[in-house]
């Protein structure tokens, strides 16, 4: 039978030409790389950046380095960048168990394509890996269209297990009626598998991840493939990034061209290509006899964000990016699932733990699936705050937002806006569902800056070293952490620990259990909370006299509005106010400390809103205080019998 196995020669002749084109920039990044500290230098300042700060959510000890101290080759970042990306990238030839625990899982969801005709005669082989519950991703070229994809079958577990003996094959018609997107530039597939949910869990599903900083030039990658359409095997270690496009990936290799549709992996076992294309470099000078080519993840998402799909298509696109929604590979008849490794003597096994499953504690790294703080959570619109004309141009920019007002961050269950001169924010706002919430372990605190606003507009780890602040939430840790599953309320828990929803407070501000601290829970328990939801607005007051500290202006006081729907059906706001002004007092002169008291009082939304500048809509006419004679009234707090619901 004459099966095809190589690329459409059009295909190959594009990867061609674009490789050959990108020739001496190439050599030039490979030289850098073998000089010390090379890989800082080999890519963009920016994507070295990001990539540090995206190693940071797998390695605790890594501190993020400035894109714009790279960019001016400032001598202690690039210092810095250079000894992280080697300590973790370029590490010596030894095995962290935890990188093949990681393989096992991404490699499960890698199957055989048999592409078929209409009268059921196989015409070739691809490889595609499932990268949601539904949806098997490989290339353009192998499953062309819809027609194509209704003729072919995707088969899981053709490899041989650990005993050297063929493992069951597990084979699934492919289902293009219920899905089906493709684009010939991109060259990519995807396609529904015709199979229940629970016939495809066994073999989890290895998710696309939108974010930047997955690879940069020097970066080691992962190819699990069907080469040939033979049985699953690995191309490990040997495969360097050597040049990064606008849409595609180059890596070089030793080993023999790849298939068509594999994923390719970094060491993180995330997905951060599409493998299309393989071509001989003509340069035994270089790294490999061929050049590998992969299209980025981020574009194919990209591409799907701008295309129109019925709603039932939608639910099944939005799935690609949830967090929550990971299943795990479960072991199948015959053992454990093991990798077929194929690779050269020398071999570098470097990587750490990867991350497949949900991970406690860890910031979910892409951005895309943040729905944000919902207006109309308790049934009455509770809008966010609306900026004054003044402060609309100092809000800092959401770089991946695709709907105005472009300056929101949302998270899971929050939002927050950011104040980019100040460098912290203007205000959070979370919603609290009572009934679903989960009480969540707290692990040890790993901070992240967002990547979605410039570095340069959020105060990160440097103020808060050797000294008494402490890392303030604004949205409380366990606020938002609530769902239909532990999964969805810890996506919730893990997104509090941006520093965009923290703020410089005293440790002895921070951690005393005052009324301030308990405000949500008495409001959220009490009996006349109709629903047990409540919606919670909070933020620093950012003075224009605050005392700066290490470049760093520290709010004195610190605001909350609560809102909820009484049991009568009426909405109600009250608005607390809570000053740290004596305990920050002499912390410039890192000397002696002020520890004087600090009280919690209910004030009116109004006071809140003239001491912000902004606008809460209808909420001070929600505020009992407006009902008491004095509507200035300021009244401390101390106790649940003192507060006006």
């Amino acid at each position: 039978m004459d099966v095809k196995t190589e690329r459409p020669s059009e295909q190959q002749e594009a990867a061609a030409a674009r490789a050959g084109r990108r020739a001496a920039e190439r050599r030039a990044k490979i030289s850098l790389l073998r000089t010390p500290g090379g890989i800082a230098k080999a890519d963009e300042p920016g994507r070295v950046a990001t990539r540090i700060d995206r190693l940071a959510r797998y390695h605790p000890d890594v501190r993020p380095v400035s894109p714009a101290a790279i960019a001016a080759g400032d001598p202690a970042a690039m210092a810095a960048a250079g000894a992280i990306l080697e300590r973790i990238i370029l590490t010596d030839d030894t095995l962290g168990v935890g990188y093949l625990e990681g393989g096992g899982r991404a490699a499960s969801a890698v199957g055989r394509v048999n592409i078929r005709d209409e009268h059921g005669r196989l015409t070739g082989y691809g490889t595609g890996s499932l990268v949601s519950p539904e949806l098997l991703l490989t290339n353009h070229h192998v499953l062309p269209d819809a027609a194509t994809a209704g003729f072919s079958v995707i088969e899981f577990d053709y490899q041989d297990g650990a005993d050297g003996l063929p493992r069951p094959v597990h084979a699934f018609r492919l289902d293009p009626g219920r899905f089906f997107a493709a684009d010939e530039d991109l060259d990519f597939a995807l396609v529904a598998v015709h199979a229940s949910a629970e016939e495809l869990s066994g073999f989890g599903f290895n998710r696309l991840i939108g974010t930047e900083g997955k690879a940069i030039v020097g970066d080691f990658v992962t190819i699990v493939q069907h080469p040939k359409g033979e049985k699953k095997k690995v191309a490990l270690r040997e495969n360097r990034v050597v040049d990064v496009l606008e849409q595609f990936l180059h890596y070089e290799t030793d080993t023999e061209p790849g298939s068509s549709g594999s994923p390719v992996f970094n060491d993180q076992w995330e997905v951060v290509a599409l493998h299309h294309a393989s071509v001989p470099t003509g340069d035994h000078a270089e790294l490999g006899r061929f050049i590998n080519e992969g299209i980025r993840v981020s574009k194919l998402l990209a591409f799907l964000r701008g295309k129109q799909f019925t709603a039932g298509e939608q639910a099944l696109v939005d799935r690609l990016s949830t967090r929550a929604e990971r299943t795990a590979p479960a072991a199948g008849d015959g053992g454990p699932r093991v990798l077929t490794l194929t690779m050269p003597v020398d071999i570098r096994l470097r990587a750490e733990p990867a991350a497949a499953a949900p991970e406690t504690g860890r910031i979910d790294p892409d951005y895309s699936n943040r729905e944000g703080y919902d207006p109309a959570f308790l049934g009455p619109e509770v809008p966010l705050p609306a900026l004054p004309e003044a402060l609309v141009p100092l809000a800092a920019i959401n770089r991946q937002a695709t709907a105005e007002p472009r300056y929101v961050l949302p998270y899971h269950h929050f939002s927050v806006v950011l104040h980019k001169e100040r460098r912290l924010a203007l205000f959070t706002a979370v919603n609290i569902d009572g009934r679903a919430s989960r009480a969540l372990r707290r692990e040890a605190d790993h901070w992240s800056l967002d990547p979605r606003v410039e570095e340069s507009e959020q105060v990160g780890e440097e103020i808060y070293r050797a000294n008494p602040l402490d890392r303030g939430h604004l949205v409380r840790r366990l606020d938002p952490a609530w769902g239909a599953t532990e999964a969805i309320a810890q996506l919730g828990n893990d997104d509090t620990f941006h520093f965009t929803n923290c703020s410089p407070q005293h440790k002895d501000f921070n951690q005393n259990k005052t009324t301030w601290a308990g405000l949500e829970d008495y409001v959220l328990n009490n009996a006349a909370n109709h629903d047990l939801k409540v919606t919670v607005l909070t933020g620093p007051v950012l003075a224009e006299d605050d005392d700066r500290y290490r470049g760093v202006q520290l709010p004195r006081q610190f605001w909350k509005v609560v809102a909820m729907v009484k049991a009568g059906g009426t909405l109600s706001a009250t608005a607390y106010l809570l000053s740290q002004e004596e305990l920050i007092k002499g912390l410039e002169a890192e000397g002696e400390f002020s520890y004087g008291a600090y009280r919690t009082y209910q004030v009116p939304v109004r006071r809140i809103a003239d001491l912000t500048g902004l606008s809460f809509g209808e909420l001070p006419d929600a505020d009992p205080l407006e009902r008491l004679e004095s509507t200035g009234e300021v009244r401390e707090i101390g106790g649940p019998d003192d507060l006006v619901l």
